[in-house]
């Protein structure tokens, strides 16, 4: 029976209580891809159960990969790769298929990846990946729609310089799969400092790369002939945590999350503590109250330590519920805004200033109605919108939900939100 694409909401009901993380989805991706370096078996840990793992291992299970899940556990031996042509309709079913091109040329000396595809928040080229691969003379091109390499001459070390503004979390990725069988050594300047990259780090050194980061923007890595079997543990979900949080906060109620580092979300946390609500950080774990109808604030997305794109439409779903007026730029995405339209038939005062700029006005409640998210961090929210709203609503894009939320309504219903499954067609 095919799962249905909406979800049931009737809202008005504080969410209150505690919601165990799960493994990182922005982490765990890379990593998976990673895994295709080494010649052994990798056990990976607390890697999230959700629909963009599924197609990794899919994808990754074609390329001549042993791959084995088993709950929250993923066994993979790249030992006996078989090709390095990726799959068409599963690169295409997720962003983060790029990640496997570095590993395959650098265990096949050749590979042909097709451009990724993923959710539609705006344009997300992959030139920035080609363009920092070509720092190390790695020649990759794109024609017709597919990303082609041949290495004649192996791997090579050298200094690769990501763009200062975003400091981009997938070239870094690349770039140190890259690095990690290279000749020689390589340095990452501007290199992302996201925790997901850190994780990474820690993977590499595991399977025996030489890892060391100087600095939280500056990796340098000596490459070596063979990387070997490892385990290793995937962070939890930061962006997951950041969702809960703030799902409680629009309900006017109280959640905590865990297990999670309070200093992963900090520009996320000081920006709830400005709005009024109650925030309290615990060693491995953070809370946050409902203390009055939160004050309206500005926010801009940026790289990590600063606030995460990704947080970025359920930040605006409490913005909406806020007094006075609120302003959200989005400064990595141009189409990440688009949802905002839905929030309006929802009752929300929002106004797109540009395509990068929404302006708030507060408004006490917001209404149930049937919105469509088309992403999955919007859908994510415009459900966050429904449980905080009055009376019921259908929200359409669960599909996009399952691409990075593990069990996502029943923790929702877990915390009291009242939340299922749209009935199939002359169901009650």
């Amino acid at each position: 029976m095919a799962i249905q694409n909406c979800l049931r909401v009737i809202g008005g009901t504080p969410l209150r209580g505690e919601v165990r993380l799960n493994g990182t989805k922005n982490g765990a991706l890379p990593i998976l891809a990673a895994a295709l370096l080494v010649e052994g078996e990798v056990a990976l840990h607390n890697v999230p159960q959700i629909s963009d793992i599924d197609k990794m291992c899919q994808l990754m299970r074609l390329l001549g990969a042993r791959v084995e899940q088993a709950g929250d556990t993923v066994r993979v031996d790249a030992s006996t790769l078989t090709t390095g042509s990726a799959d068409r309709d599963l690169a295409a079913a997720m962003r983060a298929s790029h990640y496997v091109l570095a590993p395959l040329l650098a265990r096949l000396g050749h590979a042909e990846v097709p451009l990724p595809g993923g959710c539609a928040i705006g344009s997300r080229p992959v030139d920035y990946i080609i363009k920092a691969l070509k720092q190390m003379n790695i020649p990759v091109e794109e024609h017709m729609d597919v990303m082609v390499g041949t290495l004649e001459h192996g791997l090579h070390g050298g200094t690769v310089t990501l763009g200062p503004t975003y400091r981009s979390p997938g070239a870094t990725f690349d770039v140190a799969m890259a690095a990690a069988l290279a000749d020689g050594q390589t340095v990452i300047e501007n290199a992302s400092a996201d925790p997901e990259v850190e994780n990474f780090c820690r993977f590499l050194q595991a399977a025996g790369a030489g890892v060391a980061r100087p600095t939280a923007d500056r990796i340098v890595i000596d490459g070596v002939k063979r990387l070997h079997g490892c385990e290793h543990t995937i962070i939890c979900d930061r962006i997951e945590a950041g969702t809960y949080l703030m799902a409680g906060a629009a309900t006017k109620g109280e959640v905590r999350v865990g297990p999670i580092k309070p200093e992963y979300l900090g520009a996320v946390l000081d920006k709830l503590e400005e709005m009024g609500l109650m925030v309290q950080r615990e060693k491995d774990a953070v809370t946050v109250r409902f203390m009055g109808r939160p004050k309206g604030t500005t926010v801009f997305t940026r790289p990590y330590p600063a606030f995460p794109t990704d947080l970025q439409s359920p930040m605006v779903v409490l913005m909406c519920l806020a007094e006075g007026q609120s302003v959200m730029m989005e400064t990595i995405y141009d189409g990440r805004l688009t949802y905002v339209h839905e929030l309006r038939r929802m009752g929300a005062q929002v106004k797109l200033a540009t395509s990068k700029e929404a302006v708030i006005e507060g408004v006490a409640a917001l209404d149930g109605r049937t919105v469509e998210g088309t992403d999955m961090r919007a859908s994510a929210a415009l459900v966050i919108a429904a449980l905080a709203a009055d009376g019921e609503s259908t929200v359409m894009g669960r599909k996009y939900i399952n691409r990075g939320y593990e069990h996502f309504e029943s923790k929702l219903a877990d915390l009291g939100g009242r939340i299922c499954e749209c009935p199939e067609e002359g169901e009650g």
